[in-house]
């Protein structure tokens, strides 16, 4: 069946989908009508409860193709209360949901100025790197200490981790023991793993961008963590919560073995996937 054909108002042509689809788009601002990134769309089908999702673009922008019917649109994002739509998506036609903005969440209160210690029983430093192009390993440190000090003002803030380069655990002990070898971490010579985050910029919702120093493999080279802040508990003392990414690349830090299979393939790629997740408890009580 010939798909329908509809203008946007971009270059490139109209978006063709199919006759008997729908097309949805929701347009997300946040409270001063700047495009909100990253917002986690969920669409809800009325009748059947079949979900579909989308994450908004760097325009503030979410698409999504649908079967005919009535559905509920839930958007949220971090540091921002959360909203919901209820909208009719009829074959052929294109429904939008223009100029939602989401206003922030008052009740994300920010730590108070002090030291805030890593729970190591509740913190994971984590990362991915992909095999031979075909999946990823997953590994993680086991061992490590940190610490962030937060400031007056929280741009002022900084943020220290120490992690023990033998401690990594890929759940596979030879590939273990060869990443602790010279080829890779060499644990011997680089005993630590170093990072020293020195400059917190705020960004939209709960998002901070970190800039700081990492220290692997006895190279220094900037790091920025893009980081969501996930507030405020109490529990066993006063804890706050945080996730953060970050990329490397090997070569950035002269860890530069690898194997080539066949037609080319590496054994090993060069982009590491660096995942944390944090909580930090007041005075390390």
């Amino acid at each position: 069946m010939l798909g329908r054909k509809l203008r946007t108002g971009q270059r490139g042509g109209p978006v063709t989908f199919n006759a008997e689809a729908g097309l949805l788009s929701v347009r997300l601002g946040d409270q001063n009508g700047r495009p909100l990134a990253g917002a986690h769309v969920v669409i809800q089908h009325k009748r059947t409860q079949r979900q579909t999702s989308a994450t908004s673009d760097d325009f503030g922008l979410a698409v999504s193709t649908l079967t005919a019917g009535t559905y509920t649109v839930s958007v949220s994002a971090g540091g921002y209360l959360a909203q919901t739509r209820t909208v009719e998506v009829a074959s052929g036609d294109h429904t939008a949901i223009e100029d939602l903005r989401l206003e922030p969440d008052g009740d994300l209160r920010l730590p108070d100025p002090g030291e805030w210690v890593l729970d190591p029983d509740h913190t994971g430093i984590r990362f991915i790197a992909r095999h031979i192009g075909l999946s990823e390993v997953h590994g993680r440190f086991t061992r490590f200490d940190g610490s962030i000090n937060v400031g007056r003002r929280i741009e002022d803030s900084t943020v220290e981790v120490v992690i023990d380069a033998a401690s990594i655990d890929t759940a596979a002990e030879k590939r273990d023991a060869h990443l602790r070898s010279p080829d890779f971490l060499d644990v011997e010579r680089f005993p630590a793993i170093r990072f020293h985050g020195t400059r917190f910029r705020r960004a939209p919702g709960d998002r901070w961008a970190i800039d700081g120093t990492l220290n692997l493999h006895g190279a220094s080279r900037g790091v920025q963590l893009d980081a969501g802040y996930l507030g405020l508990r109490t529990w066993n003392g006063d804890r706050l919560g945080a996730v953060a990414t970050t990329q490397l690349h090997r070569e950035d830090f002269t860890i530069n073995w690898q194997q080539t299979l066949a037609k080319g393939l590496v054994m090993v790629g060069s982009t590491i996937e660096i995942k944390l997740d944090i909580q930090a408890v007041r005075g390390g009580a």
